[in-house]
């Protein structure tokens, strides 16, 4: 990169910057900062998450041991293994256990989809803080805006949703129902109970907040048309005779 074409690229940039943060009061702006808080909330609360669930077994030559699988996000939960009951494998009659289902492609669309609403919104507010007059001007930019709020609403149903759905399996496969499935604890002499499994509450506020990000968007395109020469080409059509 020739350093010495950069400051030719950001003097005009500059040169028009007119810092004004009374935008921030007004719904364009305020929306904003809603959105970029939110998203970080989103991309935390799922992407932070860490796991575990455990069973309690005997088998030859262990008594009740207790036996875990630590899972986090992406939820690849057919990767997970539950830890052996004893160095022997209960006389050989215990084998590898994982958890079923990989919930990535779900967990991964929502967390990606947080992060890019999240550097979209600094990108924003840069040009609604600096650059409101150039916005306000040119009629492309609210346009661009505009198109951008109907996609990421859109997003933001599809990945809350899919996510949801995700969250439900995933409390299935990490669940007491996981037990019938172990063939391990079939085993002449062995047992196994459920018990206990991680909360997953933070999980369900992940779904929370996608759901209020969906509809914080959807204002947002309202909020964005208005300023659009859409709203009003439909305000003199609508009051012609």
């Amino acid at each position: 990169w020739p350093w010495f074409l950069l400051p030719a690229v950001v003097s005009p940039l500059m040169a028009g910057l007119s810092m004004d943060f009374s935008v921030l009061l007004e719904p364009l702006g305020f929306v904003k900062v809603l959105e970029w808080l939110l998203a970080i909330f989103a991309f935390a609360t799922c992407g932070g998450f860490q796991g575990e669930t455990a069973l309690l077994v005997s088998c030859q030559g262990v008594v009740n041991k207790t036996i875990t699988a630590a899972f986090a996000y992406p939820f690849r939960l057919n990767t997970v293994v539950f830890s052996a009951p004893d160095p022997k494998g209960c006389g050989g009659t215990w084998t590898d256990v994982y958890l079923t289902g990989n919930f990535s492609s779900s967990a991964q669309f929502f967390v990606t989809l947080a992060a890019l609403v999240f550097l979209y919104c600094i990108t924003a507010l840069v040009v609604y803080i600096g650059y409101s007059h150039v916005y306000q001007q040119n009629n492309k930019f609210p346009l661009t805006d505009l198109a951008i709020s109907v996609l990421t609403a859109f997003l933001w149903l599809v990945s809350t949703f899919v996510w949801a759905k995700a969250l439900a399996d995933i409390k299935v496969s990490t669940g007491a129902s996981i037990v019938q499935g172990i063939e391990s604890c079939k085993a002449p002499g062995t047992t196994c109970h459920f018990l206990s499994v991680t909360s997953m509450g933070v999980l369900n506020v992940s779904v929370v907040f996608g759901l209020v990000n969906m509809i914080l968007w959807a204002i947002n395109v309202w909020i964005v048309y208005k300023d659009t020469n859409l709203h009003s080409q439909w305000n003199r059509i609508s009051e012609s005779p």
